[in-house]
């Protein structure tokens, strides 16, 4: 069951990296560069810190078939791959929690303290994502007040593991309770649109103003930065 959810988590980010390589325009290749490192990045970056190798995907290179399978499917026919997006809440909030408590087993393996633990896992559950926006020269949404809860499920869900067992409870017992509390946490905060308020009082881009640097003609661009600070001037 742990593999097929975690072959879903694989399937799910290379999906979402299909969708976002055709927004950006990128050629084939491009797009299987950002969906490895979608699929891959928290991983990736949890292994290197923690001084493990082989790196998780290169010793199981099922993974890289998979991703490279749907990538090539993204190519054929991105249509099809871009009416899967709409249906990835399920299996990316399963994937949140899989990588994350994965991350934080892991972390625990290699010696590390229960707070870094539960960062690692974090890690490993998020940070994929966000090397693939910033790639695409894009402010992560993860660290964005308009998107609902994230990164702080995956935290949460963290300790939801590491407490009972710093009490003495069967690691493997608890891990299936500590990823159901991730995946539920998740859909609850996408349900209803729990949110973290923004810090101080500036006031957050609208979805076409934060693709103003990027995707838009350098005159919309500059009216659009002048739209946004004349709404900053309101709101003071």
């Amino acid at each position: 069951m742990v593999q097929i959810i975690e072959y879903a988590a694989v399937v799910s980010a290379a999906i979402y990296a299909v969708g976002l390589a055709s927004r950006h325009g990128m050629d084939a290749v491009g797009t299987l560069a950002l969906a490895v490192i979608v699929s891959f990045g928290g991983g990736t970056l949890r292994d290197l810190l923690l001084d493990r190798h082989p790196l998780f995907w290169i010793a199981r290179e099922r993974y890289v078939v998979v991703v490279a399978f749907i990538v090539t499917i993204g190519v054929l026919a991105p249509r099809r791959v871009a009416r899967l997006e709409g249906w990835l809440r399920v299996p990316d909030a399963l994937g949140l929690g899989t990588f994350a408590i994965t991350g934080v087993v892991i972390a625990r393996q290699e010696g590390a303290g229960p707070l870094v633990s539960a960062l690692l896992g974090v890690v490993t559950g998020t940070f994929g994502g966000v090397m693939g926006e910033v790639v695409c020269n894009r402010v992560p949404s993860l660290f964005k007040p308009s998107t609902p809860l994230y990164a702080s499920c995956a935290f949460v869900g963290a300790w939801c593991f590491l407490i009972p067992v710093q009490l003495g409870a069967d690691p493997r017992a608890v891990q299936p309770f500590a990823v159901a509390a991730i995946v539920v946490l998740r859909l609850i905060a996408v349900r209803r649109q729990w949110k973290l308020k923004p810090v101080g009082d500036s006031v957050a881009p609208t979805a076409e103003e934060d693709l103003a640097p990027v995707d838009v003609h350098p005159r919309r661009a500059a009216a659009l930065r002048k739209k946004r600070a004349n709404r900053r001037r309101l709101r003071r």
